[in-house]
């Protein structure tokens, strides 16, 4: 059996035993607002319910391990005491994963995940329309864990207003686990998805993705690509350029085939099944190709 003393190896080594060894665990889909009113948008898996009456929601942004700074999300739950908390079910896995990216203070991670904020009726952050339960919380108390780079930070939030789409009720009003498709986080790049089981979420990159609001309307707006679609689209560093477009056309006799047809359904779904496949590079050389 390995044994491991927690003093005696590295903190990254040390999250990974623990995340791979605590799971499935379910995610906060946290929604802030900073004090000036700019919204943003995180995923966090050290999360649960603590109790029913009070309702009260616990969850852990932690200090990067990398450098020891600290997430947005906290420090807006510092300032502003409020945080809507919204479930992750399957069909926005990708987008929200994709909301994870480190992006900029002052980005808007609903932009770049291709999410939709909608007003909340008592806090002042957005909810997630996508997410089929979105609670609207106020910070009661947050408390630190520790100081150094991996430290966890406890934000301890009461329930004031739940919201929930009726499509994952049943037919006595109770949500029905099937309909409303929960996934959890696991180590590494694996989730477990209710009733499915595991499958893998490719990271956000280090560096940043363009998002989903850099993706073309003419891809957005077509009924072949659904929100994880367009998270994996949006989770690229740049598009591929001309002349690697040009060379992979000519090098792909499928392709050659669809573009000749003029058949715009036939290439959207080419490239749906290379993201499938999770070939992200190889859908965008498909949608950007020319005839």
């Amino acid at each position: 059996m390995l044994t491991i003393d927690p003093k005696e190896v590295s903190t990254a080594i040390l999250q990974g035993y623990l995340q791979s060894a605590v799971g499935p665990r379910p995610i906060a889909f946290a929604s802030t607002v900073d004090k000036n009113g700019k919204p943003n948008l995180s995923p966090f898996s050290f999360f649960n319910i603590f109790s029913a009456n009070p309702p009260i929601l616990v969850f852990s942004p932690s200090r990067r391990v990398r450098d020891n700074s600290i997430k947005h999300t906290l420090i807006n739950c510092e300032e502003t005491k409020q945080v809507v908390i919204n479930v992750v079910n399957y069909e926005i896995v990708q987008q929200m994963s994709l909301s994870s990216t480190e992006y900029p203070d002052g980005v808007n991670e609903f932009d770049k995940s291709g999410l939709t904020a909608i007003p909340s009726e008592i806090v002042k952050p957005y909810r997630v329309a996508e997410s089929p339960v979105q609670f609207e919380c106020k910070v009661n108390q947050i408390i630190a864990l520790g100081t150094e780079g991996g430290a966890g930070n406890m934000i301890i939030c009461e329930v004031v207003k739940i919201h929930i789409n009726e499509a994952v009720l049943d037919e006595n009003g109770v949500i029905d686990p099937v309909k409303i498709d929960l996934v959890s986080r696991l180590g590494g790049n694996w989730y477990s998805r209710a009733n499915k089981g595991l499958f893998e979420v490719e990271k956000p990159l280090t560096t940043l993705g363009i998002g989903v609001d850099a993706i073309p309307d003419f891809v957005k707006e077509s009924s072949v690509f659904d929100g994880n679609d367009l998270g994996k689209l949006g989770n690229v560093e740049s598009l591929p350029t001309e002349e690697e477009i040009t060379i992979f056309v000519k090098q792909n006799f499928e392709v050659k085939g669809v573009l000749s047809a003029d058949d715009e359904v036939k290439k959207y779904q080419l490239a749906k099944d290379y993201l499938d496949k999770n070939e992200v590079l190889t859908a965008w050389k498909v949608l950007l190709a020319k005839q």
